[in-house]
């Protein structure tokens, strides 16, 4: 079986590092971004991805702006996005979800939690 790929996008390149280092320690393979653009010109080709880590607070476009866009993608409309946040006040999974995440993880990151939602 191959090893499932995870995009990982985050305007931080400590958390980038942190996920990029427990994910591989579990056998996933991960592509980083540290915008949603340059995510979403990834998104457009080929390139196999099997589920995207989105931070939910970055500069320029944001998660709620990008996870639309991305669903919005023919070849990434059944692709599962966590939506990664800092912000886990009430309501916020809700706002997650209605922006099209798949599901929502708050940070610091729980991993068992984290290989649950990516399995």
């Amino acid at each position: 079986m191959s090893k499932k790929r995870v995009m990982i996008i985050d305007d931080d390149t400590k958390n980038i590092f942190a996920l990029k280092a427990t994910l591989r320690s579990k056998a996933f393979d991960c592509v980083s971004c540290l915008s949603a653009q340059e995510a979403l010109d990834i998104l457009q080709t080929d390139e196999v991805i099997d589920s995207i880590l989105i931070d939910m607070m970055m500069p320029e476009m944001d998660g709620y702006e990008a996870i639309p866009r991305i669903k919005s993608l023919e070849n990434r409309r059944n692709t599962p996005i966590i939506a990664v946040t800092a912000q886990a006040m009430v309501g916020d999974r809700e706002k997650c979800l209605a922006a099209g995440a798949t599901d929502y993880i708050s940070k610091p990151i729980d991993v068992d939690r984290l290989l649950q939602v990516l399995s």
